[in-house]
Order: C-alpha cells, then structure tokens, then sequence
C-alpha cells in the first residue's frame, strides 16, 4: 500500500511553514517600501549623498548578523538565533521611523541590517532541520511566493502612505506588523526540535562546539564586523570630496576581499567548481540587480517626474515576476539543471537592466522601465531558489549554518559593495552626463561577469 507524497503542508510542518512565511512577507514588504519612498526620504531629511548608504548599511550590518546567526545555529540550533534577529529588525526599523536626520535614519537602517541578516540564515536553518531534502525546493518556492502580496501592494502602498501621509509610516508601520508575527512565530515554533539529527555527521556536528571552533566563530565575527564596517565606508565615500572619496573606496573594498575569504567556502573568489561558484553566482548577480533596483524609483520620480506611489510599479511587477519564476523553478528546476537555469537567468536580468539603460540614455517612454524591470525580477525568481537549494545539497548538518551564512554573505556583501560604488558613480562618474546611465551600465558588465561562476555550479548530486 504506497503512501502520499510528503509536502511542506503536511499536518506536522503546517504550522512552521506557515510561521516562517510570515516573516518571508513581512521582510518582503519592508524591502519594497524602503526602495519605494528612499527617493522620499533623502529629500525630506536633506541626505542625497547618502542615498546608497541608507541601501548600501542595511546589508552591510546583515553579514554580521548573518556570520552570528550561523555559528550560533550550529551551536544550539535556530531557535534563539532567530528570536534576536526578529527583535532586531523590528528595533532598526522603529528607529528609522522616528529619525530627524539622515544619520540617525542609516543607524536605524544598520541595526534593521543585524536582524535582517540573522533572520535569513536562520529561517534557512529551520529548512535544513525540519524538511527532509526533497522538501527544500518547494519550501523555497514557498518564501519567493510570499513575495506575491507584498509586490501587489508593498511598492502602492509604501508610496501611498510617503504621499498621503508621511513616509514615517512606511517603517513604523511594518515594526507594528514584526511584532505581531514574532508572537506568530514564537507559537509556532514552540516545541519542535531544532537540534540536528545523529547519524553520519554526528561526530563532525559535536566537534563544532569544541573550544577550537568557538574561537574560529571569533576570528569570523571579526571578520564580519571589518567587512561591515569597510562597506558603510564605502558608502559614506559617497559624501567625501571627490578626490578623496574614490581612493577611500578603493582601499575599503581591498579589506573587504581579504576579510571575506574565511567566511566564504574555499577558491569562492577564483569560482572553483561546485559550492564556491554558487556562492560567488549569488554575490555577483545580487549585486548587480539590487544596485540597478536601488535606482529605479529615483529615476522615474526625478527624471520622469512619477509619483513615488505610481513609481512603485516597477517593484511591484519585478516582485511578481520573482515569485512567478521562483514556483516554475521550484516544479521544473531539476529538470531545467543549473547550467541552464544559470544562462536563462542572466538573459532575463540583462534584458530588463539594458532596458532601464537605453530610456535612461535616450529618455524614451519611462513605461518601459517598469516592464523591463519586471523580466528582470522573473530572472531572479528563477535563479535565486536555485542557489539555495543548491547550498543546502552541497551541505551536512555539521556546516548548514556555515554554508547558509556564506550565501547569505556573498549576496549582501556584493549588494551592499555595488550598491555603495553605484552610488560612487552616480556622483562622481556621470557618462554622457547621467549618474544613472553609469549605475546601470556597470550593473549590466556584473550580470555578464556572473556567467562564470554561472556555469560552473554544478548539480549537487541532484
């Protein structure tokens, strides 16, 4: 007598697929209101310069919380983790909400950046613990569809709210909602183990708590912290006099590619075959889409004159196309492969990125970039899930939270890093006169870049 398929709806992961979606929804509609009434912001609080910064110290902040999180996951399990970075996240963002200047607004967004980036790595934690492998796929398709309301009103509403009320809101507003999932969340969870399971990997999963690896997860905090740091630098080098800021940024990106090595699996840098090309992939292609992304309100509001909740519409048709691509890869990615996943991927991203590069060059109808934008959201639908699923089958229960926390590095790293030398640009190296022409050339350059880790991830076995 066969039995029924096992689903992440089953009876007894229902209540945890459900939980941890809400926080997937919440993190969604924050990311698309804050790209939303950015534009807003800096204007209201006099800080132009320091537009990428404000994108650029969020993810910054997220490495350290995201090299934390893992090392403390692989020492006691998700749950507490989690807990703190939720908390986190809600304190960043009601600290954004009620600033009077720009820098009080970064503080805010660099402690949101700790809880945002520790929540990521340990909801993927909570994955690897609780659905069996075959699972993984679907779980992911999951999180990318919770993005589907968020996208349908997250970008409307954030720029209704900046226009009808005040952009203040934006944040206070979804502070409100985290707490409400935190309480969600926390009943969810409430006595599911989250310890890893005996077997195999036992022995290697007991040695990680061994004095050796404490004093490792330490260099790795260190680590985190100079790379952190380094990326606001280069953030910040956005506001210093021109001949000051570039050399500045230069050598804070040099730290950072030195820092980084320990906390990415080895020849990350130099895309080694398998786990270290996804890894790079994920960096790469996250850094030239989010600081393309970044730019896309800005552009329609200051060049074309949108309103911020008209401007939003972009977002909202990119997010969609995330989820959309993100279900057809979670039904057909294996049989898609990642070498093809990886070529259709980096098509559709260049596709929309091209396409927000030529009406900013020759100012044609501003409506293009907001279809363009849209394919460019279905590429990272499609690739993102991918990835993860990807690091998670290179993965063992003694090295989740290590290889979890190096995805999650590499993608905020490489975002944080392009969005703050996006940012460099804009101001300092117009061609043809347009900050924006230069953002989104050099956003299309990484994109093709990318195709070389691309094609050398692997299948992992699956």
């Amino acid at each position: 007598m066969s039995t029924a398929a096992p689903t992440i709806w089953d009876r007894g992961r229902l209540g945890i697929t459900i939980g941890t979606v809400v926080l997937i929804f919440l993190a969604a509609l924050e990311s698309l209101a804050v790209t939303t009434v950015m534009p807003v912001v800096a204007a209201d609080l006099h800080g132009e310069a320091l537009f990428a910064v404000a994108f650029s110290a969020t993810l910054a902040t997220g490495v350290i919380g995201m090299v934390g999180v893992g090392a403390w996951s692989d020492l006691s399990g998700p749950r507490a983790p989690l807990y703190t970075a939720v908390v986190l996240f809600a304190v960043g963002l009601l600290v954004s909400g009620f600033a009077l200047d720009m820098h009080t607004f970064i503080l805010g967004r660099l402690i949101q950046g700790l809880g945002a980036g520790g929540q990521t790595v340990a909801l993927y934690v909570v994955v690897a613990r609780i659905y069996p492998p075959q699972l993984h796929g679907p779980v992911f398709a999951a999180y990318a569809a919770a993005w589907v309301v968020p996208s349908m009103v997250g970008p409307f509403l954030a720029g209704a709210v900046a226009e009808l009320l005040h952009w203040r809101w934006a944040f206070l507003g979804v502070a409100v909602l985290t707490a409400a999932a935190f309480a969600l969340v926390a009943t969810r969870l409430r006595g599911v183990s989250l310890t890893a399971d005996a077997g195999d990997d036992a022995p290697a999963a007991a040695a990680a708590v061994q004095p050796g690896h404490r004093g490792g997860v330490a260099v790795r905090m260190l680590l985190a912290v100079i790379v952190a740091v380094c990326a606001v630098v280069v953030g910040f080098a956005a506001d210093a006099p021109a001949g000051l800021g570039g050399p500045v940024a230069l050598g804070a990106v040099a730290v950072i590619a030195i820092a980084l090595l320990p906390l990415l699996p080895r020849g990350t840098l130099r895309a080694a075959r398998g786990l270290p090309s996804v890894v790079l992939m994920r960096g790469v292609a996250a850094g030239a889409f989010f600081a393309a992304e970044a730019y896309v309100p800005k552009l329609l509001i200051d060049r074309f004159g949108f309103s911020p909740t008209v401007a939003g519409l972009a977002l909202t048709l990119a997010a969609i196309g995330w989820s959309s691509a993100s279900a057809v890869q979670g039904r057909f990615g294996d049989r898609l492969g990642s070498t093809r996943i990886a070529w259709i991927a980096v098509l559709l991203i260049l596709i929309g990125v091209v396409g927000v590069l030529v009406v900013s060059f020759i100012a044609a109808d501003p409506w293009v970039v907001v279809v363009a934008w849209g394919l460019a959201g279905a590429g990272m639908g499609l690739l993102y899930p991918r990835l993860t699923v990807l690091t998670l089958a290179y993965s063992t229960t003694a090295n989740e939270g290590f290889n979890s926390s190096a995805l999650s590095i590499a993608d905020s790293t490489g975002s944080a890093v392009t969005i703050a030398v996006a940012g460099l640009g804009f101001a300092f190296l117009p061609i043809a006169g347009s900050g924006y022409i230069t953002v989104y050339t050099m956003s299309a350059v990484l994109l093709t870049l990318s195709l070389l880790p691309g094609l050398r991830m692997g299948n992992a076995g699956r």
